[in-house]
């Protein structure tokens, strides 16, 4: 009955919600002893098997250096995609804005900042070592290569290079960072020069760090830092972030970073190998997320070089697939990820045709319809029929009001003459129910609808659509606060629908059905504006299915 199939609708939504809020797993692959947590880092992560060493037939010559302002200058690097900003404190990154994106709808808002200049202590991409074999490497103040502090890398590779040695050891660092001007990927290498007479036997560290600022968590989609662990994509919740909370996960790593609704950071070691992370909460809400390299020896005269790649970008499923090293896999759309995922890709190709991502949508729509017309008639064939015979049910329950177990016997006899499923009307629903929760991880996930217009007011196709802006708090609306017309209209059609179809032979079962199309409507208020056109035009497309049903069986 269709009080069923809502009914199912409904309690779908609630075990959704429940799960999203409640069930999202995060593992860890292995977990470190809290008795000697740093120590056992060492040993656990040790590759005797590693890389091979560069042997240097004879000593390595000291890089002449230029000259640099005592406090670490700032240099800029712009390329077609993004500019970056470097400082030569810990020769780390400390802002990165993204060219094409922005980070509000208008068309005077800045540029998106996937890293936070305006805090000087979330640097990011700096280097340590575990042991802290060489003292004074976390706050040490690198010198550029360059006396300029702008850098353009529009047409060819650019490369900027720091440098910083350890007075007290005989170490040189090298930070060589080269920019690629069409692609979001920067490569980095790490030379570390041992002109001491000592070996150092240590576990390089990366360093990526991250401002919690508020407004970046979301209920439904995971924010915070990820990693692809021995083929695994791992999520990991922070539950406490009081600083020195901290958690230690060790595997083959293919990449690590920090995920939030639509951009991601990104370090990728230039081969997949068994490392450690490490992630730190610390004070002024800055999660530190680090990677630990594997140990290496680096004997007196001897340089070892660390290879990585560095992604500051979107999550496009489009760039991180043609970027590789498995970045695709941080796109996670949860249990309707094998549905969702050949969805957007379709939604991008049919977008290539009608350059409108609503337009796209009502064509999905559409389509889905096509594909469930046969399934869908026989439904509303079955839904005329027992309108048909809702007076000889409501005779039954009168009759039988007194007793139960012989009223559904005579009901099951009425169904069996009659050849009626009252179950059918709910199946076609129910098959749809994946589609539409898979789509709604889409339009709510998938950068592509970021910012996508449809038509006047509907400017932004991942939010909930409001007509004009209210300065006043209205009940179960999140902000903007406005008039969601799209949703009222939604509520209407589905008003509507319920008219067509056959009432509840059950008085209370009739008036809770009288509250649904209100309850569906509260619940969309903040859905994002494509879910909501998607649900209407399929609602005006089972109006005219069951319409013409209706005629055609009378």
């Amino acid at each position: 009955m269709q009080w069923r199939m809502l009914l199912a609708i409904a309690l779908s939504f609630l075990v959704f919600y429940l799960y999203q809020v409640l069930f999202v797993p995060t593992k860890p692959i292995k977990r470190k002893g809290e008795e000697s947590r740093v120590a056992q880092k060492q040993t656990t992560l040790q590759e005797k098997g590693g890389s091979p060493l560069k042997e240097l037939k004879m000593p390595v010559q000291r890089p002449a250096l230029p000259y640099r302002a005592q406090s670490g200058r700032i240099i800029t690097v712009s390329t077609p995609l993004y500019i970056v900003q470097f400082s030569e404190k810990g020769a780390a990154i400390r802002s990165f804005r993204l060219k094409k994106y922005r980070e509000y709808l208008e068309g005077n808002s800045p540029l998106k900042e996937v890293v936070h200049a305006q805090n000087k202590d979330v640097r990011s991409v700096g280097i340590d070592f575990l042991e802290k074999s060489i003292s004074g490497l976390d706050r040490a103040v690198f010198m550029a290569n360059t006396e300029k502090t702008r850098i353009e890398a529009r047409e060819e590779r650019k490369q900027l290079v720091f440098s910083w040695e350890s007075p007290e050891h005989g170490v040189n660092i090298l930070k060589k960072f080269t920019f690629h001007p069409k692609s979001y990927i920067i490569d980095l290498e790490v030379k570390v020069r041992n002109f001491s007479r000592k070996t150092i036997q240590d576990n390089l560290i990366v360093v990526l760090r991250k401002s919690l600022r508020s407004g970046q968590n979301s209920t439904y989609v995971f924010t915070g830092p990820a990693a692809l662990i021995d083929g695994r994509l791992e999520e990991i919740k922070i539950k406490d972030k009081n600083p020195g909370t901290e958690k230690a996960y060790s595997g083959v790593i293919t990449w690590t970073g920090f995920k939030d609704r639509y951009f991601m950071s990104a370090l990728i070691p230039d081969k997949a190998q068994k490392a450690g992370i490490r992630l730190l909460a610390q004070a002024k809400d800055i999660l530190e997320l680090n990677y630990i390299s594997p140990a290496t020896s680096i004997p007196a005269m001897n340089e070892q070089s660390y290879l990585f790649h560095l992604y500051f970008g979107p999550q496009s499923l489009e760039t991180l697939t043609k970027i590789g090293f498995s970045l695709a896999k941080a796109i996670n759309f949860g249990w309707f990820d094998i549905i969702a995922k050949p969805l957007l890709h379709f939604m991008i190709i049919m977008n290539r045709i009608f350059k409108n991502y609503g337009l796209t949508i009502i064509l999905i729509t559409i389509l889905i319809k096509i594909l469930f017309w046969p399934l869908s008639n026989k439904s509303y064939q079955s839904m005329h029929q027992m309108k048909k015979l809702q007076p000889r049910i409501a005779e039954i329950r009168e009759k039988y009001k007194h007793d139960k177990k012989l009223m559904n016997q005579e009901m099951m006899n009425l169904y069996r003459v009659y050849k009626v499923n009252p179950l059918a009307g709910c199946l076609p629903m129910i098959l749809q129910i994946p589609i539409f929760f898979a789509l709604y991880k889409v339009l709510y996930q998938a950068i592509e609808l970021r910012h996508a217009p449809f038509v006047w007011w509907i400017n932004d196709l991942s939010a909930p659509d409001r007509l004009f802006r209210f300065n006043f708090a209205i009940p179960f609306m999140q902000p903007p606060y406005g008039i969601p017309v799209l949703t009222i209209i939604m509520g209407a059609s589905m008003f509507l629908q319920q008219k067509m179809s056959p009432p509840p032979g059950d008085p209370t079962q009739a008036k809770v059905m009288m509250f649904m199309p209100l309850f569906f409507t509260v619940i969309f208020i903040n859905f994002p504006s494509g879910l909501v056109l998607y649900w209407l035009v399929n609602n005006i497309l089972s109006i005219a299915q069951q319409y013409y049903v209706n005629k055609r069986f009378v």
